[in-house]
């Protein structure tokens, strides 16, 4: 069982149909499989085995999706890294998962450079230029190198295919390890509630290094034989006009796009009589934004639920008016879902608790982190650190009001404050820092930090301190305001108090 290999076979029925439209230049299935074989090939060649490590930080593009599923199809573990992590972050990534290949672009490796040069025995693979160990592009050898034999993929199916990076609340990234079982099944369970069919046309915006736009959106349309429109990069007037012109089916989105969406649509007016289908997920989908979207288009969202360490867990039902704002609906076929007590007791419908999840898309667990790995597991259920309850009345719908860790989801990416307040309180002249996230109509969320300064440092600006945290994170994690305090808020045992730190932070805002 390879994903890889699962993927090819959907496209074989139908070879010379468009899998993909990247940018109005169309790649059919069979184009797509040649290509996947040829990379395979060229990894082969340069020693990439089963189990080994292919990290890609590329922009999207069609030489991502080669190189990803040639790097499954051969066994190997792909790790996608985001193109906007810093040359630090880069490192850790490299040197966590041991990776042995590092797949990347000539602008983007000459930031990255210095950091990743050190690694011993890492082989760094341009895809524009030739890379530092003499090879020639990634993209002339894809044009130049022959066929591998793919007709035997190497792999069973609690085999790992992907590390997905997730941040931890220690501040340390971790490698969630999804198998070919897990992608699988979570590609076939979508592929039925959703309706999916080779009649289909996704329009693709999302990020390739992300489950939403990996796991959900490319595969889905993969597993499908449907076609694939994609850009480069999200424009909300340029999706409604694409929706429009091609015209499009379905449409995955994080409630960010949506927003923006709303923004254009009077300029554009499109006309959306092919469309079956919009989804939202990645963050929390506002209540007024679902009936402002209904009323504008016509079109109820659909959102569901899923993280980094289950894929997707549960959808609202493919029938519009089944669909409820604030529900994530119902788990997915394979999966299932407990509410839990602090006390580790199943609660009654209604009742609030930790949401538990257990079925065929859940990880395997932290790569080279076990004990992580059994903090996150009870007796086979993974705990999602999620707050929800199920609706008695409504076949134990499922609605989520909050999280028990401290999880910032902005603009459809996870961060974890602790990683933040590291940077922060790296600075010379913050003295302790706190991070929250705050409501915010466009992202779902914002980063927002307080810091108590160093008595003879207080004069230093807040712009400075964000300044600085972008030359340490990726751009999403950084606070876009950061509020001076003579002192943090907390309980009788010391402890930061962050839901009134939050108030504290809304109030000010309210008060502008």
């Amino acid at each position: 069982m390879n994903v890889a290999q699962i993927l090819a076979q959907s496209g074989a029925r139908n070879p010379g149909k468009i899998a993909v439209d990247f940018e109005g230049t169309p790649y059919t299935y069979a184009q797509i499989d040649e290509r996947v074989k040829r990379c395979a090939g060229f990894l082969k060649q340069i020693g990439v085995k089963k189990g080994d490590r292919v990290a890609i930080q590329v922009p999207k593009s069609m030489e991502f999706v080669y190189v990803h599923l040639a790097t499954l199809a051969l066994g190997a573990i792909c790790v996608p890294l985001n193109t906007g992590y810093p040359a630090s972050e880069v490192q850790y990534f490299i040197e966590d998962s041991g990776s042995t290949v590092f797949v990347t672009y000539s602008s983007g490796f000459s930031s990255v450079e210095n950091a990743v040069g050190s690694i011993k025995g890492l082989e760094v693979i341009l895809l524009d230029d030739q890379s530092p160990s003499g090879h020639e592009p990634l993209c002339d050898h894809l044009e130049k190198a022959s066929d591998t034999d793919l007709r035997t993929y190497p792999t069973e199916p609690d085999d790992v295919a992907v590390l997905f990076y997730t941040s931890g609340t220690t501040g340390k990234p971790k490698g969630a390890m999804i198998t070919h079982k897990n992608l699988i099944s979570n590609t076939q369970a979508l592929h039925e509630i959703w309706h999916w069919s080779d009649q289909d046309v996704l329009l693709h915006v999302l990020p390739l290094f992300h489950v939403h736009g990996l796991a959900v959106a490319l595969y889905g349309g993969l597993y499908a034989g449907a076609t694939i429109v994609m850009h480069e990069r999200f424009d909300p007037r340029r999706t409604w006009e694409t929706l429009e012109k091609v015209p499009c089916t379905i449409f995955m989105g994080v409630p960010t796009m949506y927003y923006r969406m709303m923004q254009e649509w009077e300029s554009v007016q499109p006309d959306l009589s092919k469309m079956r289908v919009f989804i939202s997920g990645s963050a929390p989908l506002l209540e007024n934004l679902f009936y402002r979207f209904e009323k504008t288009t016509g079109f109820r969202i659909l959102e569901r639920y899923g993280m980094t360490e289950a894929l997707m867990i549960t959808s609202n039902p493919y029938e519009p008016e089944r669909r409820i704002p604030r529900s994530v609906g119902y788990p997915l076929p394979g999966m299932k879902i407990r509410i839990v007590s602090e006390e580790g007791e199943d609660v009654e419908p209604g009742q609030v608790g930790e949401v538990w999840v257990k079925g065929n898309n859940v990880f395997k667990g932290y790569w080279n982190n076990p004990e992580k790995t059994s903090e996150t597991f009870c007796d086979g259920w993974l705990k999602s650190g999620d707050l929800g309850y199920q609706d008695p009345e409504d076949d134990l719908r499922l609605y989520l009001v909050g999280r028990a860790k401290e999880l910032i989801i902005t603009g459809g990416y996870n961060v974890y404050p602790k990683e933040v307040e590291n940077v922060l309180e790296e600075h010379e002249s913050v003295m302790e820092s706190a991070v929250v996230g705050i409501p915010d109509q466009d992202y779902g969320e914002k980063v927002v930090a307080a810091v108590v300064l160093k008595g003879d440092m207080k004069s230093i600006n807040p712009e400075e301190l964000i300044k600085y945290c972008k030359t340490k994170l990726a751009s999403y994690k950084c606070p876009k305001m950061i509020f001076k305090m003579d002192s943090l808020p907390r309980n009788a045992m010391g402890k930061v108090q962050k839901h009134v730190l939050q108030k504290v932070i809304i109030s000010k805002l309210e008060g502008q």
